[in-house]
């Protein structure tokens, strides 16, 4: 009986085994897969259908179904394409590559090609599969294995195999050598020091006739020379050869296998180009023997096809990079000039990036498509309008200075908001260097902060104020015309208001005598400001400049001071607490201490050093001493002096004194003139001693009109001053007032002594800063000693800085040489220094900030060195070059001994 049922449940168990495979249907195609997904009307349903057959493949794998898994791995690729989650199918795709049959391999390596990375583990599986391939007698085969390879090798693989792909490289099959190439380009990135194993079988790939080994060899040379100077030096002799093989294209008839478009295989002419331009770049033997052979593919290459501009691109590139012939570069910009009558905008816009590179190579021949260039600016495309508006401001220069502001004007007034600020500072920085007088220069900066409206940035109204502060003759032409702005300004444009009401500010009496060629009453005047300060579209800085504008009116005016009180009055209950300090301490000036009006309210000095600086500080409205702020990366450059080897330590003087900030912005007194004064806002700086004259009568009322008690006369005090044009600051009890409005009141002048705690700070010349008095830097040219050896301080990233001395008691005059030794446009070239708190440093306004190639600029540096100390200087650099930014640093400690001995 037991036997029986034994047979009876076998049985049942094969019928139920032939139950569940007739019951289970064969798993759907991938085609059906595809429209089901397809077909699926909302992102749910996608997701239903997808999670569906991952849950169904994720079965079949489990119950290591090999029937149908070459099926179930492609359709898990597609829903990986698709970016669903597929980290599952790694394992099947091994299995497939192990499997003997060539469609399990394909499907197998294509999954491991998508779904692994060099950072799985499992790799290690994968390297004895790609092995055994490797050595497969099926091309097919190989050839798998090699794509693969080259797409996922890691370099612990690029090792293990790089033996194989060296001995396919030298493979009879064309097939091979050209997957082969591909894969060795992947090894030498992941593994450089392999490259000298594939450099014989390099060398013969050159001469194939197949154009897809031909492409794979050339990319592989190039990749080479690129990742080292000693391939780069040894394949420059194959330059000949690539010449010969460029200049068989050209000439070759029609090869339907190789023509697109009727160019016989551009995609090998534009790799061969470029390695032309890499092997020629510097190198005048070379650049010689491929003069010619650009030449004919400028001239021969058909620029009517697409393929055609692109291999001309590559010319222009090649022939702009190398020593190439005077005739020749015209001849490239020339083909970018047609560039820019192209319909295609991706055309037009790489001709313009590519002038914008060129430009200062050969300026002469871009001017010549200057108006071709104009007219980009009122193209469609913004890309193309910005690119344009880069290469207008490089090439204006004397000459053209009018017409091409002109067009830029026009330019910035339809510009789109995110272009005015950019456009408006570079047009100011043009006029400012090419204006052919004062009066055009002022007019075009008026249509500039005018044009701009509100996003004229800080450094734009700082520039035109100082314009028309500093040049008298024009003072009352400039007044009269921004009045005519001002009486017809729309106040929601803030800077325009700023510059008027500041200048109206002090030149006033220009206004209402005649001289500015303008009939003006007192009435619209004080009309005009009080429209201005209850005006709700006004900022709050607006209003700041509006009111100290017209309390300085109130001692130019003759018939409406006490309009101005009131108007000055009302605003000692603003709910701004600034503008508000402001009305209190005015009103003082027209009740207790109104004899003293006058002389506080008298014309500023001409400001000096604000225009054209252009640091970042001054700008961002941020006073930032010497050029740089308190950020972690610079005051790590400052402790590098600072360590405990040098014991130098950094130590902060921060006592403010306000009411020297109050009597610098009434134009009382100024660093240099009665009571010597330190402009800083950084931590580390120097401090300057003061030695005061005896008070009078009028110094206590100064001092009761600051709120202060004549106290006893201190002997000395330490001040640090930051000030704002815009700004005014109440006094600050904990220094004696008494001493800071000598100058004013132009007692006897103090005596001065300077000193310095600290390291100095990486200096850059700034209108606000300075290390040292400048009085104690005059060094008789008949005392200086030029016979002190020079030095290079600097010779990298191609910038070189030569640095010569003059030599004077304690002072050392350094006069810097940066030279442009690379082949770009260098702009914004900033020096920085630092040097131990035992010397004293002082940084002139260097010549330029902008060199073209083989271009130099010069800075004079000086450094007071009273204890003979050897001389050592931390530097920091920073430039622009083809649109990147270019920074280093290190330390100069090889100064010849004669400055300090």
């Amino acid at each position: 009986m037991s036997s029986i049922k034994q047979v009876i449940n076998d049985a049942v168990e094969k019928g139920k085994e032939v139950y569940e495979k007739v019951r289970q249907p064969n798993p759907i195609r991938l085609r059906d897969l595809i429209r089901q997904i397809r077909s699926a009307k909302t992102a749910a349903e996608e997701r239903a259908v997808v999670n569906r057959e991952c849950a169904y493949i994720r079965l079949t794998f489990r119950e290591e179904d090999s029937v149908w898994r070459c099926r179930n791995v492609a359709k898990l690729l597609y829903i990986h394409m698709l970016g669903y989650p597929a980290h599952f199918g790694q394992m099947e795709c091994l299995k497939l590559i192990a499997s003997p049959r060539f469609t399990d391999k394909r499907i197998g390596y294509l999954g491991a090609m998508l779904l692994l990375d060099e950072r799985q583990d499992v790799h290690l599986l994968i390297t004895n599969s790609l092995k055994n391939d490797l050595n497969s007698s099926t091309q097919f085969v190989q050839g798998l294995a090699l794509c693969t390879l080259g797409a996922i090798a890691s370099p612990e693989m690029s090792r293990d195999l790089a033996g194989e792909v060296e001995r396919l490289l030298k493979s009879s099959n064309a097939y091979i050598r050209k997957k082969a190439a591909v894969c060795a380009l992947r090894i030498i990135l992941k593994v450089p020091e392999l490259m000298e194993m594939f450099l014989p079988a390099t060398r013969s790939l050159l001469s194939e006739k197949n154009h897809g080994v031909l492409i794979t060899g050339v990319t592989l040379i190039t990749e080479m020379c690129l990742q080292s100077p000693d391939m780069l030096a040894h394949f420059k002799k194959i330059v000949p050869n690539l010449v010969r093989i460029l200049k068989n294209l050209i000439m070759a008839g029609y090869s339907p296998e190789h023509d697109v478009q009727g160019v016989s295989d551009p995609f090998l002419q534009v790799k061969i180009l470029k390695l032309l331009r890499i092997l020629g770049c510097g190198d005048s033997d070379a650049s010689e023997t491929m003069n010619d052979i650009l030449a004919q593919v400028a001239t021969n290459t058909e620029s009517s096809k697409n393929v055609g501009n692109a291999i001309l691109y590559e010319t222009v590139l090649s022939i702009m990079d190398i020593k190439s012939e005077s005739g020749l570069r015209v001849l490239a910009i020339n083909i970018l000039g047609r560039f820019l009558l192209n319909a295609d905008k991706n055309i037009r816009y790489v001709a313009l990036n590519t002038l914008l590179r060129v430009v200062h190579a050969d300026n002469s021949a871009v001017q010549r498509h200057r108006s071709t260039i104009l007219e980009c600016l009122k193209d469609a495309d913004i890309s193309i309008r910005k690119r344009a508006m880069e290469l207008c401001f490089a090439l204006i220069n004397g000459n053209n200075i009018r017409t091409m502001m002109k067009e830029l004007l026009t330019f910035l007034e339809n510009a789109e908001p995110e272009f005015k600020a950019t456009c408006s500072s570079k047009c100011v920085l043009a006029a400012e260097k090419y204006s052919p007088n004062v009066r055009w220069h002022i007019d075009t900066l008026l249509k500039v902060v005018e044009a701009a409206g509100n996003h004229v940035p800080d450094d734009v109204v700082s520039s035109t104020i100082q314009l028309i502060s500093e040049t008298r003759a024009e003072q009352a032409y400039a007044v009269g015309e921004l009045w005519r702005h001002l009486s017809v300004a729309q106040l929601e444009f803030q800077p325009m208001i700023q510059v008027s009401t500041w200048c109206i500010g002090e030149f006033g009496d220009l206004l209402l005598n005649g001289q500015a060629d303008v009939t003006v009453e007192e009435t619209q005047i004080i009309e005009i400001y009080q429209k201005i300060l209850w005006s709700s579209q006004c900022s709050i800085t607006t209003k700041e400049y509006a009111l100290t504008s017209l309390m300085k009116l109130s001692a130019r005016l003759n018939q409406e001071v006490g309009s101005i009180q009131q108007v000055v009055s009302a605003f000692g209950s603003h709910l701004n607490i600034e503008l508000q300090q402001r009305g209190i301490e005015y009103s003082q000036l027209f009740t207790r201490h109104n004899h003293m009006r006058g002389p506080l309210l008298e014309r500023m000095p001409p400001f000096e050093g604000v225009r054209g600086s252009g640091t970042e500080g001054e700008k961002g409205g941020v006073a930032i001493t010497n050029g740089l702020d308190n950020s972690p990366d610079n005051q790590s450059l400052l402790n590098d002096l600072s360590s405990p080897n040098n014991n130098n330590n950094i130590n902060s003087t921060h006592e403010n004194n306000e009411s020297n900030a109050l009597l610098l912005l009434l134009g009382g007194i100024e660093p240099g003139e009665g009571d010597t004064v330190q402009a800083s806002t950084s931590p580390a700086t120097s401090t300057t001693n003061t030695t005061p004259a005896p008070r009078s009568t009028v110094n206590a009322d100064i001092l009761d009109l600051l709120g202060l008690e004549p106290g006893p006369t201190a002997p000395s005090s330490t001040t640090t001053t930051s000030t704002s044009p815009a700004q005014l600051s109440h006094t600050n009890n904990s220094s004696s007032p008494a001493l800071l409005l000598d100058g004013l009141l132009n007692n006897t002048p103090s005596t001065t002594t300077t000193t310095t705690t600290g390291i100095a700070p990486l200096s850059t010349p700034t209108a606000n800063s300075t290390t040292l008095p400048t009085n104690n830097f005059i060094i008789p040219q008949s005392l200086s000693q030029p016979s002190v050896p020079g030095i290079v301080a600097y010779d990298k990233n191609g910038m070189k800085l030569d640095m010569t001395f003059e030599v004077h008691d304690s002072v050392t005059t350094i006069n810097m040489l940066a030279t442009n030794t690379s082949l770009a446009q260098v702009t914004d070239f900033l020096f920085q220094a630092a040097v131990p708190k035992s010397l004293q440093l002082q940084m002139m306004t260097p010549s330029s900030t902008s060199m073209a190639p083989s271009a130099t600029l010069t800075q004079v540096i000086k450094v007071n060195n009273p204890s003979k100390v050897p001389l050592r200087m931390r530097m920091r650099l920073s430039w622009q070059a083809n649109g990147s930014v270019v920074q280093d640093q290190g330390e100069i400690s090889h100064f010849p001994p004669a400055l300090w001995q």
